[in-house]
């Protein structure tokens, strides 16, 4: 397999959970989001830089091609701009399946990929004479939590094959185990408690250990794992008292006036989450690139007692919980800062999401 815009390497990290799927090639332009690919899956394949000077000579074959091409002109958080050049990044994906001639292609984008004009276009491509023609596509919106993954996280899975139609996986797990909708067994949604229940509740540092790695010649702080990246905050004594009104599923609305900002006071409807905290025994909405800010998004610690302030845990998520609701190993290996974790946790695939994909694909292949 070969793992096109690679990030830290989640995807990839699904394909070879199932013991079936070795990678040959990655491609990754950010330096610390490829020194953590080459910490977990070696530095010999992966390719730092840029993907469009890698010459087609040095593409090698694979069965499977994955990727998600930089995703934030398409996001709702992003500017949207169709000219935006990251939305033209898929034709470089395009290049490498012409050249690799994989029996399977796997993308994943955002939920609004499938209403984007490059969406449109590359439909388009596996017509006669297109460029991916002789591939059948299918495409949907998945729901991670619906693939076993503690997180309500809904992405674009397009799913390109040219040994017959590869149909999108049926879901694995469900919120409600009696829905007529699910004509198959299925497990329970996993939940934030699954994820990350037993982890220190008071994190001991809020800094990485001080250490370093090399890979590509650089040097880079890690690699770290586990309750290394188990870190805390410094919350100012107002955010504080913010937290402590939030119940679990609640947000800014549960604020008393007077803690709330002008911007809030001022907005009565929307942005819902913000300020939020999560919920024991639901999974968790959208991990993002900010998780350790309240302010983005329902990040708050789920542990709250109504009764008893002494038994409520007012923080944000660690990284480490945030790699767990993203279903990433407990050894999983870091490079970078706290930001630069933090980014890689936020833009990767779900690793049980990619699992379910590729454990689809050996049906077929």
């Amino acid at each position: 397999m070969i793992d096109l815009f690679a990030g830290c390497g989640g995807m990839t990290a699904g394909f070879v959970r199932t013991g079936r799927y070795q990678p040959t090639m990655a491609v990754e332009w950010n330096l610390h989001a490829a020194a953590t690919y080459a910490a977990n899956f070696g530095e010999d394949h992966m390719r730092w830089g840029d993907i469009a000077e890698i010459e087609n000579s040095e593409i090698p074959r694979a069965d499977v091609i994955i990727g998600g091409p930089p995703c934030q002109g398409f996001s709702n958080l992003g500017s949207r701009d169709v000219n935006d050049p990251r939305n033209t990044l898929w034709k470089e994906y395009i290049r490498f399946v012409r050249r690799a001639k994989p029996k399977a292609f796997v993308i994943e984008n955002v939920d609004r990929f499938r209403s984007s004009s490059e969406f449109a276009l590359l439909l388009k491509e596996v017509e006669p004479g297109g460029l991916l023609e002789g591939y059948k596509l299918q495409h949907a919106h998945m729901l991670a939590a619906d693939y076993g993954v503690p997180q309500r996280r809904l992405r674009t899975i397009v799913i390109g094959s040219r040994v017959g139609v590869i149909p999108i996986p049926r879901q694995t797990h469900a919120k409600d185990l009696t829905l007529d909708s699910v004509d198959h067994e299925v497990e329970a949604w996993r939940t934030v408690r699954d994820a990350i229940d037993g982890l220190p509740k008071i994190p001991a540092t809020t800094d990485l250990p001080d250490s370093e790695v090399e890979f590509f010649g650089q040097k880079i702080p890690g690699s770290f794992k586990g309750l290394d990246i188990h870190l805390g905050r410094r919350p100012t004594q107002l955010s504080l008292e913010r937290y402590n009104h939030v119940p679990p599923g609640g947000g800014r609305f549960n604020l008393p006036d007077h803690l709330l900002p002008n911007c809030w006071r001022n907005k009565k409807s929307g942005t819902t989450d913000v300020m939020g905290r999560m919920a024991w025994d639901r999974p968790s909405l959208t991990i993002r690139t900010e998780f350790f800010k309240p302010e983005k998004g329902q990040y708050l610690h789920p542990q709250w007692d109504a009764d008893n302030p002494e038994n409520r845990v007012n923080r944000p998520i660690t990284h480490f919980e945030a790699s767990r609701l993203q279903d990433f190993p407990e050894d999983y290996l870091w490079c970078g800062s706290k930001i630069e974790i933090a980014r890689q946790i936020g833009n990767a695939v779900p690793v049980g999401l990619a699992a379910a994909i590729a454990r689809h694909l050996l049906e077929y292949l």
